[in-house]
C-alpha cells in the first residue's frame, strides 16, 4: 500500500496522542502547537517540514525520514534519533528541551542547536564535525568517542568533555568553557 503524498498542510494544535497521524510522504508542511508525546511517528517521511511548539516527548520515530526539517520551542525529550532513517537526515534545532534524547552513532555534519537544553543528551560515537552548539545547556551531556572537529561550542556552558576521548581538533571554546575540557583533572583554576 503506497502511503499518500501530504504537501503544504498546516496541522494546529492538534493531539496526535491517541490517534496517529496518518503515515504518508509529508513534504513542506507546519506543524504548530502539536502533541505528539509517546505516540508513533515511525516510519514517516518528513520533507522541508516545520515544527513548532510541538512535544514529541518519547515519540516513536523509528524508520522516520527527517529531511531539511526545522524544529522550534519543541519539548523533544527522549527521543531516539539513532533510530531514524539516516539517509539524508538534515534538521536544526531552535530554543528546543532535548533533555535525555539520543544522537548515538550519527553522522550530522553542520549541525545547528541553538539555545537548547541538553541534559544528559546522549552523543556517544555522533560525528559532529562543524556542528554549532549556540547558547546550549550541556549539563550532564555525554561525549564519548564523538568528532566535534571544527565545531563551535563558544557560547555553550555546563559540558564536559574529555579532550583524551574525543576528537577536538580545532574546535572552539570560550574561556570560561576550557574548565568543561578540564573537569577531569579535578583542578583549581582562579580568575
Amino acid at each position: 500500500m503506497d502511503k499518500p503524498f501530504i504537501t503544504d498542510q498546516k496541522y494546529l494544535s492538534q493531539d496526535f496522542t491517541g490517534s496517529k497521524l496518518t503515515k504518508g510522504d509529508y513534504e513542506n508542511c507546519i506543524f504548530e502547537g502539536c502533541d505528539f508525546s509517546d505516540g508513533y511517528l515511525d516510519n514517516q517521511n518528513f520533507m522541508e517540514c516545520e515544527f513548532i511548539d510541538c512535544n514529541l516527548s518519547n515519540a516513536n520515530i523509528r524508520h522516520t525520514t527527517f529531511k531539511e526539517i526545522t524544529f522550534s520551542h519543541c519539548k523533544m525529550i527522549g527521543l531516539k534519533f539513532e533510530d531514524c532513517n539516516t539517509f539524508l537526515i538534515d534538521f536544526s534545532f531552535h530554543d528546543c528541551n532535548l533533555d535525555y534524547t539520543s544522537f548515538y552513532s550519527l553522522t550530522l555534519l553542520k549541525q545547528q542547536f541553538v539555545s537548547c537544553k541538553m541534559i544528559e543528551t546522549d552523543f556517544t560515537e555522533a560525528v559532529l564535525k562543524n556542528a554549532t552548539f549556540d547558547d546550549c545547556d550541556l549539563q550532564g551531556a555525554i561525549f564519548n568517542r564523538t568528532n566535534l572537529e571544527k565545531s563551535d561550542l563558544k557560547t555553550a556552558f555546563n559540558f564536559t568533555i574529555d579532550p583524551e576521548e574525543n576528537n577536538l581538533k580545532k574546535a572552539k571554546f570560550s574561556k570560561d568553557g576550557i574548565i568543561g575540557l578540564l573537569k577531569k583533572y579535578d583542578l583549581t583554576i582562579e580568575p
